[in-house]
This record gives C-alpha cells, structure tokens and sequence, in this order.
C-alpha cells in the first residue's frame, strides 16, 4: 500500500464539559456538523481517554480514599498527593518503577505508564482524578458503532493518551484504544526499491495517528476530538483492531 500525498486533521471545537452518562458520540457528530466537515466513510476519530473516562464515569473523590503506608511513604519523598498515589498503585497491575519521586506502573491493560495513568488535569472539580477506560478498546467500537448509527458513516475511532518514552524527553499521545482499523501498517515481507527484504517494518500506525492528531487538540485548548481525513487505514481483519496489540509481548520485552 502506498502512503497518501497529503492527509488533513482538523481539530472539533465546541465538545462541551463532558459529565457520566453523557452521549459522547452525539456531542462528536454535532461538532463535526459545526465544523463543515461532517463525517465521512474512512474518516479516522481521534478522541483523548479522558473524556471517554468521564462519560463512562472513571472519577474518582479523593476524599474517599485512605491511603496505604507505601503511598503515604512515597508521596511524602515525591511531594505528591497519597490519596492520587493510592489510586495509582490500586489501579497498577504490577510497579515498574519507584524512585526519585517517579511512579512507573503496568496498567491492567498491559500498558507501562507514569501513575498509571491517573490524573487530575482537565478534570473539574477539587480532588477529582480521572482513571483510564476499563476497556479502552471496547469504549472505542461503542463510539464507532454510536457515530454509525448517528450519521451513517463508517469511520474508525482510536483513543488516546499522553506516555512518556524511555530514552527520550518530552510525552506524545500514543493509541490506547482502536476499533475499525487494523493498528499496524504491516511491510514485512515486502522488499524495498533495492531489493533489500524487509523484515521488521511493522509501522504503529494508531500511535502515529494519535501524535499527529494531538498537533490540533492541544492540552489547554478544550478541543478532546480530531478528525483525519485521507489516510487509509488497513481494514481490520478478525480480532486485528486492538489497542491492546500495541503493547509488547512480554517474552520479546527485553526490559521486563
């Protein structure tokens, strides 16, 4: 498959605070309609977990959290809030890593992340934190399956969330949830105009989207929603459209 020429991505302005039970999906469509681009079939929609997490009601009061002595321990050395650090290590599969006031966790998804993934950014409200999707790649078909029905395209949806990388400064949104797309751009197998055989050029193209979409949604803007028009994503084959796909088998993690 040949890349596209050109690929636009257009941020949705006017998605309102988003509150439990909220229709997420509607807000999206209506928002797309403002913007003039509609949706269109092979659209891909860009969505940051953290209103996905508030629709689906993954907040947390902090007022209702009695810390650990691990947490109590570790916020006091890091300047941190115990009651944040309890939901972290509750919410963690297994610590990675806790030093230097640095808290690196295995989420229940598999993904490695800082606090693991609780935060209190962008969330109303005094001592509200906002937990990762249970299900990141079940909330992203519910939404897919929500914008067909709302206004008929077939559009794939990917969530997103902002990771850190080893060996590299600075955070960029990744792909925590995928539906309607295959994730990868698979070239293994095919050679390049050289002739040399490819072995290892398995593109993570729901991370590269998720990068690219945060270019126009911006932390501080209000703007969770972007659309990307003209890139063809690999249709899913069965069971190939998982988030969960991203992460590395844990026999061929050489960090483990």
């Amino acid at each position: 498959m040949s890349p596209p020429r050109g690929v636009s991505i257009v941020g949705l302005d006017g998605i309102p605070e988003v509150h439990p039970g909220d229709d997420l999906g509607a807000f999206i469509a209506e928002a797309a309609d403002r913007s003039g681009t509609g949706l269109l079939d092979g659209d891909i929609v860009v969505v940051t977990h953290k209103v996905v997490s508030k629709a689906e009601g993954r907040l947390v009061d902090l007022s209702t959290i009695e810390p650990s002595p691990l947490a109590i321990h570790f916020a006091a050395s890091a300047a941190k809030d115990p009651r944040q650090v309890e939901i972290a290590l509750r919410e963690a599969r297994r610590i990675v890593r806790m030093s230097r006031g640095i808290l690196i966790t295995e989420t229940k998804h598999g993904f490695v992340c800082a606090n693991t993934g609780v935060d209190a950014s962008n969330v109303p409200g005094e001592g509200i934190v906002c937990l990762l999707p249970e299900d990141p790649d079940g909330s992203a078909a519910v939404l897919r399956d929500r914008l067909r029905d709302l206004r008929g395209a077939d559009v794939a949806v990917i969530i997103t969330d902002s990771f850190g990388r080893p060996w590299r400064n600075g955070i960029v949104n990744v792909a925590v949830g995928v539906a309607g797309m295959d994730p990868f751009a698979d070239y293994r197998g095919q050679s390049d105009p050289h002739g040399y055989p490819l072995v290892a050029s398995r593109m993570a193209i729901a991370d590269e989207l998720s990068s690219a979409a945060e270019l126009v949604m911006g932390k501080l803007d209000a703007r969770p929603v972007a659309l990307v028009r003209g890139y063809a994503a690999q249709p899913p084959v069965a069971g190939a459209e998982r988030g969960g796909d991203l992460v590395m088998d844990a026999e061929r993690d050489l960090f483990r």
